[in-house]
């Protein structure tokens, strides 16, 4: 297809993976948003890898500093959040427009 015959949507940039709705099982659902985080991650400039241990949840390891940050996606009550510690501060909405730059900084520390 030639640059005239494209259509707007062809054109249209697509939105970040993580603002796209999720459907499925809890595990489903759980994978696909660590999924989507690595590719968000991959496109800020950070080496992700995922693991799916056999005794633990799925996780996602963020390579961006002086040591690796271990992501989990959680859910909460209907929402699903990225967690890469305990604190208070250490927990982002899945869907939030800035949770891979906000992991992306994590990372760097």
């Amino acid at each position: 297809m030639s640059q005239e015959e494209a259509t707007p949507a062809d054109q249209a940039q697509p939105a970040p993976l993580t603002q796209r709705p999720v459907l499925g099982t809890v595990q489903e659902d759980r994978y696909i948003h660590l999924v989507r985080l690595a590719w968000d991650l991959r496109g800020l400039g950070l080496a992700t890898q995922f693991e799916l241990p056999l005794t633990e949840e799925p996780y996602l390891t963020a390579q961006g500093g002086r040591r690796p940050v271990r992501v989990t996606a959680r859910k909460l009550g209907q929402d699903w959040i990225y967690q890469w510690g305990r604190g208070r501060n250490q927990w982002i909405d899945a869907l939030d427009h800035r949770a891979a730059q906000t992991i992306r900084k994590a990372a760097a520390r």
